[in-house]
């Protein structure tokens, strides 16, 4: 069975990839199809945004299709400050450029954390739509730091490894090796679990 991932970010839809070979399940992403679908990612929160993608994606391809969306929480930053869905919207209106998305969370991280450093973690919704049926799944991944002195290097179009860290290994997000991301990887089968039993469970009568 073939699955899209409405993603046109070849790393998020190879996240799964292996844990669903396993099944027999091949990922796709939107860069695999010749289908363009103008999405617009309005919702109140990262289910919706999944279920906005998913729902787009299953009824222009009539595929099992996954969408996804990720939101960044602040530990003890208040909420009129917490980046949530628009990581990339610091003032609410424009969408800031690398530089300037690096300077705002240092500036949050001098002015909330401690020592340089400020708790940091990642909440996903994800939304699988198949056969018309709908099913979503949320969880959390942390083991993170924003800090206030930035890498020397940036990774164009994903700034904030810059000035995150891994915690078991002190490193910079982009400094980190294949080797290293290895070592720190977490283990995400419940995730294949939720895909898994939501395909057999859409193929059923």
């Amino acid at each position: 069975m073939k699955i899209l991932f409405a993603t046109g970010n070849p790393s998020k839809a190879k996240r799964f990839s292996a844990g669903l070979a396993k099944h027999g399940i091949e990922v796709i992403s939107l860069k695999d199809i010749d289908v363009k679908v103008d999405v617009v990612e309005d919702g109140a929160n990262r289910i919706e945004n999944a279920l906005i993608k998913a729902r787009a994606y299953a009824q222009a391809t009539g595929m099992p299709t996954i969408g996804m969306d990720d939101n960044l929480y602040l530990v003890g930053v208040p909420e009129d400050k917490q980046p949530g869905m628009f990581v990339r919207r610091i003032d609410g209106e424009h969408e800031a450029t690398d530089q300037e998305l690096i300077e705002h969370y240092i500036g949050i991280v001098k002015e909330y954390g401690t020592n340089g450093k400020l708790d940091a973690l990642w909440k996903y919704g994800m939304a699988l739509i198949n056969n018309g049926k709908e099913y979503t799944f949320t969880w959390e991944k942390g083991d993170l730091w924003m800090v206030d002195k930035p890498a020397d290097k940036i990774n164009p179009g994903y700034p904030l490894n810059s000035i995150q860290k891994n915690k078991t290994l002190d490193k910079y997000f982009v400094d980190m090796t294949e080797e290293d991301k290895e070592k720190v990887k977490q283990n995400e089968d419940y995730v294949v679990d939720f895909i898994v039993n939501s395909l057999k469970d859409s193929e059923e009568e």
